[in-house]
């Protein structure tokens, strides 16, 4: 049991990662990215090869993940620098099918569908399953604080303040004379650093990675999380990842109770507990438990 719970509080701050780095091109920049779970994969995979196959130390195949997918960020905001709303998400979405694709098929690279197994995880060998979960939570807190401390200072500064205009009138900005371009560029590919970094986590938490780890609900999941929680709040990020695991794990036990005959059944009765939920959370606070407060210059 002690296990589980802790297990959960790692998958929680994992999320809460990625959804910081949502927050950043999402609730601070207004640029819709449904291709987190492919920003989350190349992160993932990266550390992967960079730790199993090079033989880097764990700490530095983190930072090639947060590079490497800032850079990949740049590429698909390059190429999709004319897009708005709807069409970019769209795109973005199609980013996240390429790399899951790519993942599957590239097998001298990735080891295609059957993934790769064994991925490093700090004192893995020296500790007990309990003691590894419990030096990890540790890990993953420290890494959570210092990523929601970066994002705070960011937000505050005058660059946060620019996105948030951008955001709201990018028009107006670029009569101001600010680079629109260039902030949106570099909001892509923090974000996606941000994200590439959560993918990271997971991977030398988990020792395993597939193509099918990385589906297109996880960004479903975590827009959720974000939305909840309060879009350009970041601790509403947090809060809302928090909730968001609490009410996936809790959704288990309450499907035993249901007349359900089967698998699929049970697995759709969840996702519609997990949507009855988050609803009446959105009815209840439409701008989600934390909102975004803009501080008078």
């Amino acid at each position: 049991m002690t296990n589980y719970v802790i297990a959960l509080l790692v998958t929680a701050e994992i999320y809460a990662i990625l959804a910081l780095g949502l927050n950043v091109t999402w609730g601070m920049a207004g640029i819709a990215n449904l291709g987190l779970a492919g920003f989350m994969a190349v992160g993932a995979y990266t550390t992967a090869l960079a730790t199993k196959m090079l033989g880097l130390p764990i700490s530095l195949g983190m930072l090639l993940a947060i590079a490497t997918s800032a850079m990949f960020g740049m590429l698909v905001s390059i190429s999709t620098v004319r897009l708005r709303g709807d069409y970019l998400a769209i795109v973005t979405l199609g980013f996240a099918e390429i790399v899951r694709l790519v993942a599957s098929n590239e097998t001298w690279l990735t080891n295609g569908t059957d993934g790769i197994a064994g991925i490093a995880g700090p004192w893995r060998g020296q500790l007990t399953p309990l003691q590894f979960n419990l030096v990890y939570l540790v890990i993953t807190t420290a890494f959570l604080i210092s990523a929601l401390l970066f994002c705070q200072r960011l937000a505050r500064a005058p660059y946060g303040r620019v996105l948030r205009a951008i955001r709201d009138d990018d028009v107006l900005v670029s009569v101001a004379g600010k680079q629109t371009l260039r902030f949106k560029l570099q909001a892509v590919a923090i974000g996606a650093g941000l994200m590439g970094f959560g993918g990271a986590v997971y991977a030398h938490y988990i020792s395993y990675i597939s193509p099918d780890v990385f589906r297109s609900l996880i960004s479903l999941y975590v827009f959720l999380a974000l939305t909840v929680g309060g879009t350009g709040n970041n601790f509403g990020a947090v809060l809302g990842s928090m909730i968001l695991i609490a009410l996936l794990e809790a959704s288990r036990f309450v499907l035993a109770f249901l007349p359900t005959t089967n698998a699929v059944q049970l697995a759709a009765s969840r996702e519609i507990l997990i949507g009855i939920a988050l609803l009446v959370v959105l009815r209840l606070a439409p701008e989600g438990l934390l909102p975004e407060r803009i501080r008078s210059q």
